[in-house]
């Protein structure tokens, strides 16, 4: 059963990690996702993410059933809150019984969380607040 949190606290990778191990996968595939410095000229100090719960929630579960039922475990989780930089923001995991599927699932969430669930970010950089998803 797939595992989705919208966490006001830090993420625990060791533990989300644990959670994909099931001796019917042979390959997981993770993506951790940190507030880095710099996104070209553009200095970040902080970031602060806010969501709606209800919705993210149910639009990760949306993403993460369809792949559960091909036989893959999904997890997923999301920061809200402050973040400084080097602080995890996301994790995505999928496991399947190959590498491919993983990889390609773990893609697909990835890309398709950051355009479809309502997780929005300020972001507190040297010159500016920019506010971005």
């Amino acid at each position: 059963m797939y595992y989705l949190k919208i966490s006001p606290t830090p993420l625990d990778v060791h533990a989300l990690y644990e959670k994909l191990k099931d001796p019917q996968y042979g390959g997981i595939v993770t993506f951790v996702g940190t507030v880095r410095q710099w996104t070209g000229d553009i200095e970040t100090q902080t970031i602060d993410y806010s969501a709606y719960p209800e919705m993210a929630e149910k639009q990760l579960n949306k993403l993460a059933a369809p792949i559960e039922a091909k036989g893959a475990r999904v997890v997923i989780a999301h920061r809200v809150g402050h973040l400084d930089l080097t602080d995890e923001a996301v994790f995505v995991g999928v496991a399947a019984a190959h590498r491919a599927e993983a990889f390609e699932w773990c893609q697909y969430l990835i890309d398709t969380l950051k355009t479809e669930v309502p997780i929005w970010k300020r972001e507190t950089d040297t010159d500016a607040v920019r506010w971005g998803d």
